[in-house]
C-alpha cells in the first residue's frame, strides 16, 4: 500500500492552526526588520560582525542596507548568453559504473542582428580514470558521484560559459547567466579532503573565472548566476547582529546565548524571515537591492578576487538572489547584470528566457534516464558481457501480484 492520502489529509488539517499562528508572527517579525533595515547604521554592523563571534553567516556590509536602485537603461544590441546542466548518477543497481553530464548552451543576440543558438552536449564518464577524484600526494581517491557529481556539473557549466563568451561577437556587451548558487558549499567543512578541493576550485572553477575576468577587461561583461525563491538569511542576520536588535555589548553568540531556548533571544524578535521576504516588503517592481558580500568560508579563503557577492531584484514575479563574482558586481557590468536580468525576465514570464531555454537543452528527463539504461544493457549484449543488475532492481520492475 502507499501513501494514506486520507491519514495524511487529516494531520495536515490538524496542522493549520500552527501555520497560521507562524504566519502571523512571521508578519510581526518581517515588519521589525523592515523598520532596522531602513535605520541601519551600515558601518557599526559591519564593524561587530569582524569584531564579534557569530553562529550564523551574516552578510558583508559595502554600503547603505536599505538602498533601491531603479532599473537602469538596456542598450538595444546585445548578448545574452546561459548554461545549464543536467546528470544522470552512478546506478548502483547497474552492472556498468558510469554517469552522463548533459549540458546546454543558449546564445542570443539582439539588436540590428538578431539571432539564437541553442545546443547540448552529453558527456559520458567511464573508466576510474574519469569517475574518480585522485590524491596526487598518495593513493586516496574521491568518487565522482552524489554531491561531487554536482559540484563537477556547476564547474563544468562555468567552464561552458567561458566558450559562449569567447565566441560573442566581439563588439557587443555580454550578459553571461548561470543557473543556482556559484559557491560550492559542499565543500565547507570538512566534508571533502583537500585534494578534492584543490581539483574542484584550484584547478578547474577559478581559472574559468579567471579567464571571464580577463575577457571582462576588453569588454562589457556581467557574470551572474541567478537563485529563484531564494532562502537565505544573509541580510536578516546582518540585522540580527546590530546593537538596536541584539542588546549585548559584545557580540558572542555561543557565549552569551548558547543557553538560552529559542524564543529567548533578543534576535528572535526578527527570526524566521528570510531575504527575499523581507526586499519583498522594500523594493518595487524592477528594483535591486544593494549588493552585500556572502561571509561563506569557501568564498572568503578560496575564491579570491572571485569572492561572491549579491543583491536582491524584483523581476516582477518574485524576488531572485543574484549571485556576481566581485569584479563584475560594479560599474557598467552591474548595471547590465540588473537591466538584462529585467529583461530576460520579461521575455520569460517571470524568469529569464536564456536560462529557461538552456534548461531545455539541458535537461535528462525520466524517459531519456529509462532509454540510457537501455542502451547500457544493449551495449553489453552486443558485447556479449554480463548485465546482472540487483535483486533490489530486478523487483522494482517485476509486478508478483
Amino acid at each position: 500500500m502507499g501513501l494514506d492520502l486520507s491519514q495524511t489529509a487529516a494531520q495536515l488539517y490538524g496542522a493549520a492552526t500552527y501555520f497560521s499562528g507562524q504566519r502571523l508572527s512571521k508578519m510581526d517579525a518581517l515588519a521589525r526588520a523592515a523598520e532596522y533595515l531602513r535605520n541601519a547604521d551600515t558601518d557599526a554592523i559591519e564593524q561587530r560582525r569582524v569584531d564579534g563571534k557569530t553562529t550564523f553567516l551574516a552578510a558583508g556590509l559595502t554600503g547603505p542596507m536599505a538602498e533601491a536602485w531603479p532599473t537602469p537603461a538596456l542598450a538595444t544590441d546585445h548578448v545574452v548568453v546561459a548554461v545549464d546542466g543536467s546528470h544522470i548518477d552512478v546506478d548502483r543497481h547497474s552492472p556498468v559504473r558510469c554517469f552522463l553530464i548533459n549540458t546546454g548552451y543558449v546564445t542570443i543576440c539582439y539588436g540590428e542582428r538578431p539571432s539564437a543558438e541553442l545546443s547540448s552536449i552529453p558527456r559520458l564518464f567511464v573508466g576510474d580514470d574519469e569517475m574518480v577524484i585522485r590524491n596526487p600526494a598518495g593513493n586516496r581517491e574521491q568518487p565522482i558521484e552524489g554531491p561531487v557529481l554536482g559540484m563537477l556539473r556547476a564547474v563544468m557549466e562555468i567552464e561552458g560559459l567561458v566558450a559562449l563568451v569567447e565566441t560573442a561577437p566581439a563588439d557587443l556587451p555580454v550578459l553571461a547567466l548561470l543557473d543556482g548558487s556559484l559557491i560550492l558549499w559542499e565543500l565547507a567543512g570538512g566534508a571533502f579532503p583537500d585534494y578534492v578541493r584543490n581539483a574542484l576550485l584550484d584547478d578547474r572553477l577559478l581559472p574559468a573565472l579567471d579567464r571571464l575576468q580577463e575577457l571582462g577587461q576588453t569588454r562589457t561583461l556581467a557574470v551572474a548566476s541567478q537563485i529563484s525563491l531564494p532562502r537565505s538569511t544573509d541580510v536578516i542576520n546582518a540585522l540580527r547582529i546590530s546593537k538596536p536588535v541584539c542588546l549585548w555589548s559584545t557580540l558572542n553568540c555561543d557565549g552569551n546565548c548558547g543557553s538560552l531556548k529559542r524564543g529567548n533571544r533578543h534576535c528572535d524578535s526578527i527570526a524566521g524571515v528570510t531575504d527575499r521576504e523581507l526586499f519583498e516588503a522594500i523594493l518595487q517592481p524592477g528594483e535591486r537591492s544593494a549588493v552585500f558580500e556572502t561571509t561563506s568560508s569557501i568564498s572568503q579563503e578560496r575564491y579570491g578576487g572571485h569572492r561572491v557577492q549579491f543583491c536582491y531584484i524584483n523581476v516582477g514575479e518574485e524576488i531572485c538572489r543574484l549571485e556576481i563574482p566581485k569584479w563584475s558586481a560594479s560599474g557598467p557590468a552591474l548595471k547590465l547584470a540588473h537591466a538584462g536580468i529585467i529583461s530576460q525576465a520579461e521575455k520569460g514570464h517571470g524568469y529569464p528566457l536564456a536560462i529557461q531555454e538552456a534548461h531545455e537543452q539541458a535537461v535528462v528527463n525520466g524517459t531519456d534516464r529509462e532509454y540510457f539504461a537501455q542502451l547500457v544493457e544493449e551495449m553489453l549484449n552486443a558485447e556479449g558481457l554480463p548485465t546482472g543488475t540487483s535483486q533490489k532492481a530486478r523487483s522494482k520492475r517485476t509486478r508478483w501480484v
